[in-house]
């Protein structure tokens, strides 16, 4: 299942960790909002040696569409980072504020899409599988937002 080049399988490991580490976070945020709200910062921490990958296939003159992943996710990390950690602005999804959202969630679809899309190029099942684990990080981001305990976010 796995791709036979190298460094398309350095992706495909970075792909569906990266789908899975949403779903440990998201579901951690439904349960354990208090935890996600201090130690939230370490799923943005994540993004260092995704980066590092992303660099690794980058320099070895892989594609584009399988390094520009880890580099998104960097730039959103760093960004959520800075918005929520540093500037300490932690209410921004609700009540929306525009300047906030709308960059942030760009960088998160274009980080998911990235993680995504080129596993169809190396194998369907490996999309498949994405796709699965896609569809149950989005119902857990979805159902984790907006409930009583974020009104303390």
């Amino acid at each position: 299942m796995l791709s036979p080049v190298p460094l398309q399988r350095l992706y495909v490991i970075c792909a569906l960790l990266f789908q899975l580490a949403l779903i440990v976070h998201f579901a951690i945020r439904k349960w354990r909002f208090a935890w996600i709200v201090r130690w939230g910062w370490l799923f943005y921490a994540l993004s260092l040696p995704f980066a590092v990958a992303s660099l690794v296939i980058l320099l070895e003159g892989e594609s584009w569409f399988f390094w520009l992943g880890g580099f998104l996710y960097l730039v959103w990390s760093i960004f959520g980072y800075v918005v929520e950690y540093i500037l300490g602005i932690t209410t921004w999804r609700s009540p929306i504020r525009w300047p906030i959202f709308v960059p942030y969630v760009m960088l998160y679809l274009a980080t998911v899409m990235f993680y995504w899309w080129p596993l169809a190029r190396i194998g369907r099942p490996l999309w498949l599988v994405a796709t699965a684990l896609f569809v149950i990080g989005t119902t857990l981001n979805a159902i984790s937002h907006g409930g009583p305990e974020e009104a303390t976010d």
